[in-house]
C-alpha cells in the first residue's frame, strides 16, 4: 500500500509540472501573438527637382557643300593646244596660263591686217588734201558739185577703211590673246581633257578642265517649311528670342561626326520654296583654309533657333509612356507621394528631354525606383545623383535633335 501511494503521488507531480510548462508555452504565444507588428520600410526612389533655366536651342540640318567660285575653261579660238601648262590637281592663281594654242595663224592674222591698215593710212592724206582743193575750187565755181561730192566720198571712204583696218587689227589682237588661255579665277583645278596636240574650237561643249574655289567654301541646305514656320511662331509669340545670340553663326558636323574648327556665317534664305521637297535653301559660307571641305561632301549644319528663357529640361530615363503612347512623368508631391503627369516634349537635348508642358519649377520627379513607385503610394526620396548631359548646365549652348516631336 506504501509503494502505491508513493507511484500515484509521483504521478501527479509529474502531470502538474506538464501543465506548467504547457501554461507557460502558452503565454508567451500568446503574448507574441499580440504584440504590435514591425512596420515593413518604405520604397526609396531617387528624385530630380525641376528647374527654369534659359538654354539656347540649335537644329541639325543636313547639307552639301558647293564651291564658292566654278569656272569650266573653254577655248575662245580655233588652234592647235601646243602645251598644256598646268598640273592637275593643283592650285591655280587668276591670270595663271593654263593651255597655249598655237598663236602662228593669229599672228599672222594681225601683221595682215596691220598692213592694210598702213596702206589706208598712206593713202588718206592725199585723198583729204584734193578733198579740200575741190572744197574751196567750188567756193570759186570752179569745179561742179558732182565733182566736189566724189572727192568728198572717196575721203570718207578713205577714212572709214583706216577705222576699219584698226578694228581688225585690234581683232586679230584679241584672237592671239585669246591663244593663251588663262585661268579667270584662283582655285584648285580638276584634270584636263585634252592633251597636247589636240584640235580645240572656240566655245566647245566640253570644257577643257574645271577650276573650283574652295576657300571659302558653300555649305547649301535644306529646311522643311514645316518647321520654318514653327519656328517663326514660336519667335513671334515669346516662347524663344534671339537677344544676346549671334544667329548668322553656323556650325559644321563632318561625316565622321566630329565638330568642323572653323564657324560659318548664314548668308541668306532662299525665297522660293522646292515643290518636290517643300523645303527652301538656306545658304552659309565656311572658311576652308586646310581644305578639309570638298565639293559634293554631305555635312550637318547647326543653326541656332533661339533662347528659351525659360526651359525645362529633364533625363530622358523619368520619361516613360501610358498605354495609349503619350509621354508621363512620376512625381513626388508635398505629402510624399507618387503622382502622375501628362508632359508634352518637345526635343531631346543631349540625354534629355525638353518639356513644354506638364511640369513646373520645384517638382520632383523619379529619376530611379520607378519599378517600386505606384501612383498614390507613399516613398522615400533621395536625391538623384545622375550625371547631367553639359547642354544642361547654364551657359553653354544646348544641341537640340532636328526632330520637335518624339
Amino acid at each position: 500500500m506504501k509503494v502505491q501511494y508513493q507511484t500515484r503521488g509521483g504521478m501527479v507531480r509529474w502531470m502538474a509540472a506538464g501543465a506548467a510548462l504547457w501554461c507557460g508555452l502558452s503565454m508567451t504565444a500568446c503574448r507574441r501573438q499580440a504584440g504590435p507588428q514591425q512596420a515593413p520600410g518604405l520604397p526609396e526612389v531617387a528624385t530630380v527637382t525641376v528647374e527654369r533655366k534659359p538654354v539656347l536651342l540649335t537644329t541639325e540640318l543636313p547639307g552639301r557643300t558647293s564651291p564658292y567660285l566654278i569656272a569650266e575653261i573653254r577655248p575662245q579660238v580655233n588652234g592647235l593646244i601646243l602645251k598644256r601648262l598646268f598640273t592637275e590637281g593643283a592650285d591655280v592663281k587668276a591670270g595663271q596660263e593654263l593651255y597655249q594654242i598655237d598663236p602662228a595663224p593669229f599672228q599672222a592674222a594681225i601683221n595682215n591686217a596691220r598692213a592694210a591698215l598702213g596702206r589706208a593710212e598712206a593713202s588718206l592724206p592725199a585723198i583729204q588734201s584734193r578733198a579740200d582743193r575741190f572744197r574751196q575750187a567750188l567756193a570759186d565755181k570752179a569745179v561742179s558739185q558732182q565733182d566736189f561730192d566724189d572727192a568728198d566720198a572717196a575721203l570718207k571712204q578713205a577714212q572709214a577703211d583706216v577705222e576699219y583696218w584698226k578694228a581688225m587689227v585690234e581683232t586679230a589682237q584679241i584672237n592671239l590673246n585669246y591663244a593663251r588661255v588663262v585661268s579667270p579665277i584662283s582655285g584648285r583645278i580638276g584634270t584636263s581633257t585634252v592633251t597636247d596636240g589636240a584640235i580645240v574650237t572656240a566655245y566647245q561643249p566640253t570644257p577643257l578642265a574645271t577650276i573650283q574655289q574652295l576657300d571659302p567654301i558653300y555649305v547649301d541646305v535644306p529646311q522643311s517649311t514645316t518647321e520654318l514656320l514653327r519656328l517663326k511662331w514660336r519667335l513671334e509669340d515669346g516662347r524663344l528670342t534671339r537677344d544676346g545670340t549671334n544667329a548668322s553663326q553656323v556650325e559644321l558636323l563632318l561625316p565622321d561626326g566630329t565638330r568642323y574648327r572653323h564657324q560659318g556665317t548664314l548668308q541668306f534664305q532662299d525665297i522660293s520654296v522646292d515643290p518636290t521637297t517643300a523645303s527652301v535653301r538656306w545658304r552659309m559660307v565656311f572658311p576652308n583654309p586646310d581644305g578639309v571641305l570638298l565639293p559634293g561632301m554631305f555635312v550637318r549644319a547647326v543653326v541656332k533657333e533661339g533662347v528659351n528663357e525659360q526651359a525645362i529640361l529633364i533625363p530622358q530615363q523619368t520619361v516613360s509612356r501610358d498605354p495609349k503612347g503619350n509621354p508621363v512623368a512620376l512625381v513626388v508631391d508635398a505629402e510624399g507621394k507618387v503622382a502622375q503627369r501628362p508632359l508634352k516634349v518637345e526635343r531631346t537635348i543631349g540625354d534629355q528631354w525638353l518639356v513644354s508642358a506638364g511640369l513646373e519649377a520645384g517638382d520632383k520627379v523619379i529619376a530611379e525606383g520607378m519599378q517600386k513607385a505606384r501612383p498614390g503610394a507613399a516613398v522615400k526620396e533621395v536625391p538623384f545623383e545622375g550625371g547631367r548631359a553639359p547642354a544642361s548646365q547654364p551657359g553653354p549652348a544646348a544641341r537640340a535633335a532636328s526632330t520637335s516631336n518624339p
